[in-house]
Protein backbone atom coordinates (compact mmCIF):
# COMPACT_ATOMS: atom_id res chain seq x y z
CA UNK A 1 0.00 0.00 0.00
CA UNK A 2 1.17 3.29 -1.16
CA UNK A 3 2.12 5.39 2.24
CA UNK A 4 0.20 9.28 1.82
CA UNK A 5 2.66 11.59 1.04
CA UNK A 6 2.11 15.07 3.25
CA UNK A 7 3.89 18.55 3.18
CA UNK A 8 4.04 20.66 6.14
CA UNK A 9 3.52 24.80 5.69
CA UNK A 10 4.97 26.62 8.59
CA UNK A 11 7.33 24.39 11.00
CA UNK A 12 6.98 26.44 14.43
CA UNK A 13 5.82 24.59 17.72
CA UNK A 14 2.88 22.82 16.30
CA UNK A 15 4.62 21.70 13.36
CA UNK A 16 8.08 20.53 14.69
CA UNK A 17 5.34 18.79 17.30
CA UNK A 18 3.56 17.26 14.00
CA UNK A 19 6.98 16.01 13.32
CA UNK A 20 7.58 14.41 16.76
CA UNK A 21 4.46 12.39 16.74
CA UNK A 22 4.59 11.22 13.48
CA UNK A 23 8.41 10.03 14.28
CA UNK A 24 7.54 8.82 17.38
CA UNK A 25 4.34 6.62 16.65
CA UNK A 26 6.05 5.34 13.57
CA UNK A 27 2.49 6.67 11.35
CA UNK A 28 2.37 5.50 7.93
CA UNK A 29 3.29 8.92 6.25
CA UNK A 30 6.05 9.69 4.30
CA UNK A 31 6.69 13.25 4.91
CA UNK A 32 7.85 14.76 1.27
CA UNK A 33 8.68 18.33 2.05
CA UNK A 34 8.40 21.02 4.43
CA UNK A 35 8.15 24.58 3.85
CA UNK A 36 8.97 27.98 6.34
CA UNK A 37 9.20 31.73 6.09
CA UNK A 38 12.31 31.74 8.75
CA UNK A 39 13.84 28.37 8.54
CA UNK A 40 13.79 27.76 4.86
CA UNK A 41 12.23 24.91 2.38
CA UNK A 42 13.09 21.09 1.03
CA UNK A 43 11.50 18.56 -0.79
CA UNK A 44 12.30 15.24 -1.73
CA UNK A 45 9.97 12.63 -3.36
CA UNK A 46 11.36 9.41 -1.70
CA UNK A 47 10.59 11.30 2.09
CA UNK A 48 12.33 13.29 4.44
CA UNK A 49 14.17 11.60 8.06
CA UNK A 50 12.66 12.98 10.21
CA UNK A 51 14.90 12.21 12.82
CA UNK A 52 17.43 14.48 10.47
CA UNK A 53 15.06 17.29 10.21
CA UNK A 54 14.71 18.00 13.87
CA UNK A 55 17.93 17.68 14.63
CA UNK A 56 18.51 20.91 11.97
CA UNK A 57 15.34 22.44 13.82
CA UNK A 58 16.34 22.16 17.29
CA UNK A 59 20.28 23.42 16.58
CA UNK A 60 18.31 26.07 15.09
CA UNK A 61 20.07 25.17 11.07
CA UNK A 62 17.97 25.84 8.27
CA UNK A 63 16.04 23.01 6.61
CA UNK A 64 18.55 23.70 3.14
CA UNK A 65 20.82 22.16 5.46
CA UNK A 66 19.45 18.62 4.87
CA UNK A 67 22.02 16.86 2.97
CA UNK A 68 19.84 13.93 0.42
CA UNK A 69 19.76 10.29 1.33
CA UNK A 70 22.55 8.52 -1.40
CA UNK A 71 20.06 6.08 -1.94
CA UNK A 72 17.20 8.91 -2.68
CA UNK A 73 15.90 8.32 -6.27
CA UNK A 74 17.67 10.20 -9.07
CA UNK A 75 19.93 12.08 -5.72
CA UNK A 76 18.04 15.08 -6.60
CA UNK A 77 16.13 17.27 -3.80
CA UNK A 78 14.38 20.80 -3.98
CA UNK A 79 15.52 23.65 -1.60
CA UNK A 80 14.78 27.05 -1.49
CA UNK A 81 11.08 27.27 -2.70
CA UNK A 82 8.52 29.43 -1.22
CA UNK A 83 5.20 28.05 0.19
CA UNK A 84 3.13 28.37 -2.09
CA UNK A 85 5.45 27.13 -4.75
CA UNK A 86 6.49 24.06 -2.29
CA UNK A 87 2.46 22.78 -2.33
CA UNK A 88 2.07 23.63 -6.49
CA UNK A 89 5.67 20.98 -7.03
CA UNK A 90 5.77 18.66 -4.02
CA UNK A 91 3.30 16.39 -5.16
CA UNK A 92 1.90 15.49 -1.90
CA UNK A 93 -1.26 14.20 -1.01
CA UNK A 94 -2.14 16.15 2.51
CA UNK A 95 -1.24 19.63 3.37
CA UNK A 96 -0.72 20.36 6.94
CA UNK A 97 -1.04 24.31 6.86
CA UNK A 98 0.78 25.71 10.45
CA UNK A 99 1.57 28.75 9.90
CA UNK A 100 1.07 31.81 12.14
CA UNK A 101 -2.51 33.00 12.78
CA UNK A 102 -3.25 36.19 11.83
CA UNK A 103 -7.25 36.70 13.12
CA UNK A 104 -7.20 40.39 10.75
CA UNK A 105 -6.41 38.91 7.18
CA UNK A 106 -6.49 35.14 7.57
CA UNK A 107 -3.19 35.05 5.45
CA UNK A 108 -1.39 34.18 4.45
CA UNK A 109 -2.57 30.77 5.16
CA UNK A 110 -5.85 31.28 3.11
CA UNK A 111 -3.95 31.41 0.07
CA UNK A 112 -2.07 28.08 0.93
CA UNK A 113 -4.97 26.66 1.84
CA UNK A 114 -6.62 27.37 -1.88
CA UNK A 115 -3.70 26.23 -3.34
CA UNK A 116 -3.80 23.20 -2.11
CA UNK A 117 -7.38 22.14 -2.62
CA UNK A 118 -6.90 23.28 -5.60
CA UNK A 119 -4.17 21.08 -6.26
CA UNK A 120 -6.41 17.88 -4.93
CA UNK A 121 -4.75 17.78 -1.73
CA UNK A 122 -7.07 17.14 1.52
CA UNK A 123 -5.67 20.43 4.10
CA UNK A 124 -5.64 19.53 7.98
CA UNK A 125 -5.14 23.23 9.53
CA UNK A 126 -4.58 24.25 13.19
CA UNK A 127 -4.74 28.21 12.04
CA UNK A 128 -7.47 29.81 13.42
CA UNK A 129 -7.31 32.93 10.75
CA UNK A 130 -8.88 30.67 7.32
CA UNK A 131 -11.47 29.01 9.89
CA UNK A 132 -12.47 32.31 11.30
CA UNK A 133 -13.02 34.14 8.28
CA UNK A 134 -13.32 31.66 5.66
CA UNK A 135 -14.32 27.95 6.43
CA UNK A 136 -17.67 28.18 4.65
CA UNK A 137 -15.61 29.33 0.94
CA UNK A 138 -13.17 26.51 1.93
CA UNK A 139 -15.30 24.09 3.04
CA UNK A 140 -16.73 24.41 -0.29
CA UNK A 141 -13.79 24.48 -2.56
CA UNK A 142 -12.36 21.50 -0.78
CA UNK A 143 -16.35 19.49 -2.11
CA UNK A 144 -15.42 20.65 -5.46
CA UNK A 145 -12.30 19.00 -5.91
CA UNK A 146 -13.47 16.20 -4.01
CA UNK A 147 -11.24 16.56 -0.65
CA UNK A 148 -11.62 17.51 3.12
CA UNK A 149 -10.78 20.96 5.16
CA UNK A 150 -10.23 20.01 8.30
CA UNK A 151 -9.80 21.99 11.30
CA UNK A 152 -10.05 19.77 14.11
CA UNK A 153 -6.58 21.52 15.86
CA UNK A 154 -8.33 25.38 15.40
CA UNK A 155 -10.44 24.46 18.81
CA UNK A 156 -9.62 23.16 21.74
CA UNK A 157 -6.44 22.03 21.37
CA UNK A 158 -6.85 19.06 18.69
CA UNK A 159 -9.94 17.66 21.23
CA UNK A 160 -12.30 16.41 18.33
CA UNK A 161 -14.72 18.49 19.22
CA UNK A 162 -15.84 18.85 15.27
CA UNK A 163 -15.89 14.65 14.91
CA UNK A 164 -18.27 14.46 18.18
CA UNK A 165 -20.81 16.47 16.55
CA UNK A 166 -20.57 15.02 13.39
CA UNK A 167 -20.78 11.54 14.02
CA UNK A 168 -21.35 11.02 17.98
CA UNK A 169 -23.81 13.27 18.19
CA UNK A 170 -24.76 13.04 14.44
CA UNK A 171 -28.71 12.58 15.90
CA UNK A 172 -28.58 15.49 17.61
CA UNK A 173 -29.32 19.45 17.07
CA UNK A 174 -26.69 21.37 18.76
CA UNK A 175 -27.93 24.66 20.01
CA UNK A 176 -25.42 26.21 22.43
CA UNK A 177 -22.02 26.29 22.97
CA UNK A 178 -20.16 27.82 25.92
CA UNK A 179 -17.23 27.59 27.58
CA UNK A 180 -13.56 28.43 28.60
CA UNK A 181 -11.94 28.46 25.45
CA UNK A 182 -8.67 30.09 26.02
CA UNK A 183 -5.93 28.38 28.46
CA UNK A 184 -3.90 31.22 28.85
CA UNK A 185 -6.51 33.76 30.40
CA UNK A 186 -7.78 30.65 32.24
CA UNK A 187 -4.11 30.31 33.91
CA UNK A 188 -3.15 33.76 34.60
CA UNK A 189 -7.04 34.42 36.08
CA UNK A 190 -6.34 30.95 38.11
CA UNK A 191 -3.00 32.60 39.32
CA UNK A 192 -4.54 35.52 40.23
CA UNK A 193 -7.24 33.77 41.94
CA UNK A 194 -5.20 31.19 43.78
CA UNK A 195 -2.18 32.38 44.71
CA UNK A 196 -3.03 36.24 44.86
CA UNK A 197 -0.78 37.59 41.78
CA UNK A 198 -0.94 40.49 40.31
CA UNK A 199 -2.14 40.88 36.47
CA UNK A 200 1.33 41.72 35.25
CA UNK A 201 3.12 39.20 37.59
CA UNK A 202 0.56 36.26 35.87
CA UNK A 203 1.57 37.25 32.55
CA UNK A 204 5.08 37.60 32.50
CA UNK A 205 4.91 33.94 34.50
CA UNK A 206 2.85 32.31 31.46
CA UNK A 207 5.34 33.65 28.98
CA UNK A 208 7.83 32.27 30.76
CA UNK A 209 6.37 28.93 30.23
CA UNK A 210 5.48 29.29 26.79
CA UNK A 211 1.56 29.63 27.40
CA UNK A 212 1.41 33.23 26.37
CA UNK A 213 3.62 34.73 23.10
CA UNK A 214 6.06 37.82 23.52
CA UNK A 215 2.80 39.50 22.33
CA UNK A 216 0.06 38.54 24.33
CA UNK A 217 -2.26 40.71 22.79
CA UNK A 218 -4.43 37.88 20.99
CA UNK A 219 -4.97 35.66 24.31
CA UNK A 220 -5.23 38.46 26.79
CA UNK A 221 -7.78 41.08 24.65
CA UNK A 222 -9.88 37.89 23.95
CA UNK A 223 -9.01 37.70 20.16
CA UNK A 224 -8.21 33.77 20.21
CA UNK A 225 -11.69 32.71 21.69
CA UNK A 226 -13.22 35.62 19.40
CA UNK A 227 -12.13 33.35 16.13
CA UNK A 228 -13.10 30.28 18.36
CA UNK A 229 -16.40 31.52 19.18
CA UNK A 230 -16.96 32.01 15.13
CA UNK A 231 -15.58 29.14 14.15
CA UNK A 232 -17.37 26.43 16.44
CA UNK A 233 -20.94 29.24 15.38
CA UNK A 234 -19.73 28.38 11.62
CA UNK A 235 -19.34 24.93 12.03
CA UNK A 236 -21.58 23.16 14.59
CA UNK A 237 -24.69 25.72 14.43
CA UNK A 238 -24.47 26.32 10.94
CA UNK A 239 -23.62 29.86 10.70
CA UNK A 240 -22.23 32.17 8.47
CA UNK A 241 -20.32 34.81 10.41
CA UNK A 242 -17.06 36.50 10.56
CA UNK A 243 -15.10 37.91 13.88
CA UNK A 244 -16.86 41.26 13.13
CA UNK A 245 -19.87 39.97 13.54
CA UNK A 246 -18.83 38.77 17.67
CA UNK A 247 -18.57 41.40 20.77
CA UNK A 248 -15.32 40.90 22.32
CA UNK A 249 -13.86 41.66 25.84
CA UNK A 250 -10.75 40.24 27.34
CA UNK A 251 -9.30 40.12 30.49
CA UNK A 252 -6.24 43.03 30.96
CA UNK A 253 -8.83 45.24 32.50
CA UNK A 254 -9.35 42.68 35.51
CA UNK A 255 -6.92 44.01 38.46
CA UNK A 256 -6.27 41.76 41.54
CA UNK A 257 -8.69 43.97 43.70
CA UNK A 258 -11.40 42.90 41.12
CA UNK A 259 -10.80 39.15 41.74
CA UNK A 260 -10.70 39.21 45.66
CA UNK A 261 -14.28 41.36 45.24
CA UNK A 262 -15.66 38.77 43.43
CA UNK A 263 -14.29 35.63 45.52
CA UNK A 264 -16.22 38.05 48.83
CA UNK A 265 -18.88 37.20 47.02
CA UNK A 266 -18.46 33.68 46.13
CA UNK A 267 -17.83 34.13 42.45
CA UNK A 268 -14.76 33.96 40.35
CA UNK A 269 -13.79 35.66 36.89
CA UNK A 270 -13.19 33.68 33.63
CA UNK A 271 -12.72 34.66 30.26
CA UNK A 272 -15.67 32.85 28.84
CA UNK A 273 -16.60 31.63 24.99
CA UNK A 274 -20.49 31.76 24.02
CA UNK A 275 -22.72 31.27 20.89
CA UNK A 276 -26.29 30.07 20.44
CA UNK A 277 -28.76 29.62 18.08
CA UNK A 278 -32.23 31.52 18.77
CA UNK A 279 -35.39 32.60 16.77
CA UNK A 280 -33.22 35.48 15.48
CA UNK A 281 -30.33 33.58 14.33
CA UNK A 282 -27.15 33.06 16.03
CA UNK A 283 -26.81 34.97 19.79
CA UNK A 284 -23.42 35.60 21.70
CA UNK A 285 -22.41 36.56 25.55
Amino acid sequence: MTKPKLVIIGCGVVGQGLLEIIKSKKLDILVVAISDFKKGSICCADGLCLTTVLELLESGKSLEDYKCDPDCSDGKMYKGWDALETIRKCDADIMAEMTYTDIKTGQPATKHIEEALKKGMHVTTSNKGPAALQYNRLSKLAAENGVKFLIEGTVMSGTPVFDLARECLAGCKITEVKGILNGTTNYILTKMEQEGWSYDDALQKAQELGYAEADPTADVEGYDALAKVVILSNVLLGGDITPDDVPCEGISNVSLEDVKSAADEGMRYKLIGSTCLSTNGLIFY
